[in-house]
């Protein structure tokens, strides 16, 4: 995974900033509450809903049990459809895959697709590396890069951000980029859509290059699916000579009978539409009809290295919907830059580690960054246990060491050996019933945990001691 986010701090430092921040609070409060309960009741409306969970969560699972077949039966058909396929280890190859393509067509700047692989493996700052400038094309990606900013949510990247902080973004920054924002705009959602669709419509014009990813691939035909809500993602798919798709090697399903069942459950989850406003889809090239030159690379980046971890794999089993990110109570406070990656929320919090690894602070953080309220497994679309892989991952970053975790190790040791001892454990009862007025109110040693916590208070005699008098 790219390196643009590491270095930050670890969840704890970055959301104790993030919850003193009120806009951002009610910002993000008011958004998610919003999208939870317009997907609540689009998902009522299916009697079968919770079938259709099942299925998608046995379709992806059965994928990445033979990825390696579905892989090859993928590029087999890209290939035959006039595509041409590249396979990339890590972000450094994808990049520099990317490059060499838009380098090989003369041009230096591209339009794009709102596209998770995309950042994650930092192509834009990649690209700007090489003199090509990518132009985001997403109503809220536009928003993030004018703002110099990071995405926040995988729907809605500029969730944390409101109209009037959305304005003041384009009036200062749009000229820069390109068409400037209208004389006197206004914060009217309208206005605001208008400005980003005038200064949009010339770099679809003349963009020879569009750069995408892909929320499905079907392995039997070799074709590539788009969901968008705009129309933007239609005009970077269509109109360049040349289109070049970043994709997890995660993505592909092997059918088209087992696209339709995401068909229905993946709008319903993210936008709680019953139907997904622009869905393009494209098989290779075809003469007079979008690019002529379709390139499609094909991306590990540490995908496979979850694989191999037979709890944690089924993070790849995200369709992306951010779903868990609107249910979640510690995203709603903490908002989704305090996850240092472009995954946030409890997706983020277990898909990070396992493509970067738990070496950096940021990373062994992400799987404490959870209440374990099951919330985010209710909603998955594709049933990813999410609490179960948080508690996996946190044994991981327990086992790799670190003071803190040391200390925890050798706690957890400590209690062991001493309920594995009945006389020792009854004796240290006794001790502690008899010296309980000592006691401290608060538990020692914790620091800010114990500003607002206080000791329970030990009883006169252990149970042990009372079941002896009164039932033996």
């Amino acid at each position: 995974m790219s390196g643009a986010f590491l270095g930050m701090p670890s969840f704890p430092e970055a959301a104790g900033k993030a919850v003193g921040n009120p806009t951002l609070r009610a910002n993000l409060r008011h958004a998610t509450h919003t999208i939870r309960d317009k997907r609540a009741k689009a998902v009522a409306e299916l009697d079968d809903w919770d079938r259709l969970r099942e299925a998608g969560k046995r379709i992806k699972d059965h994928t990445l049990r033979h990825l390696d077949r579905h892989l090859v039966q993928l590029e087999s058909a890209v290939t035959e459809a006039g595509g041409t396929v590249h396979w990339a280890a890590d972000a450094t190859e994808a990049n520099r895959i990317v490059a060499d393509l838009v380098k090989a067509t003369g041009e230096r700047e591209v339009v794009k697709v709102k596209s998770m692989a995309t950042q994650e493996i930092g192509l834009n700052e990649a690209l700007e590396t090489e003199g090509i400038a990518a132009y985001e094309t997403d109503l809220a990606e536009l928003i993030v890069q004018l703002g110099d900013d990071r995405p926040s949510h995988i729907l809605v990247p500029a969730i944390h951000r409101n109209r009037g902080e959305i304005r003041d973004i384009f009036a200062r920054a749009m000229g820069s980029w390109g068409r400037p924002a209208p004389e006197g705009l206004s914060d009217s959602p309208a206005d605001l859509a208008e400005a980003a669709r005038l200064h949009l419509r010339e770099k679809f014009l003349r963009a020879k290059v569009g750069v995408s990813g892909a929320n499905f691939m079907v392995a039997e035909t070799g074709t590539m699916v788009v969901f968008e809500s705009e129309g933007n993602g239609r005009m970077c798919l269509t109109l360049p000579d040349t289109l070049i798709s970043v994709v997890g090697i995660e993505k592909v399903v092997p059918s088209w009978r087992d696209l339709e069942v995401f068909l229905q459950t993946l709008p319903r989850s993210s936008t709680a539409e019953r139907m997904n406003p622009y869905t393009s889809m494209w098989t290779g090239t075809a003469d007079g009809d979008g690019p002529r030159t379709f390139h499609l690379v094909l991306l590990d980046n540490g995908r496979t290295a979850a694989l191999a971890d037979e709890v944690g794999r089924q993070a790849l089993r995200c369709i992306r919907c951010s779903a868990c990110l609107n249910v979640c109570p510690v995203y709603e406070r903490a908002g989704g830059h305090a996850y240092g990656s472009v995954y946030p929320g409890p997706i983020g919090a277990i898909l990070s580690p396992q493509l970067r690894g738990t070496q950096s602070d940021v990373d062994a953080s992400l799987p404490y960054a959870s209440s374990l309220c099951g919330a985010c497994y209710d909603v998955c679309p594709v049933a990813i246990d999410i609490p179960e892989v948080l508690v996996h991952l946190r044994e991981r970053v327990a086992d790799q060491g670190g003071k803190g975790h040391r200390l925890e190790k050798a706690a957890m040791k400590a209690a062991g050996w001493l309920l594995d001892h009945p006389a020792v454990l009854a004796a240290g009862e006794r001790a502690a019933s008899r010296t309980r007025r000592l006691h401290p109110r608060k538990p020692p040693g914790a620091g800010a945990w114990t500003a607002s916590r206080e000791l329970p208070q030990m009883p006169a005699e252990s149970f042990r001691e009372w079941w002896r008098k009164n039932r033996t």
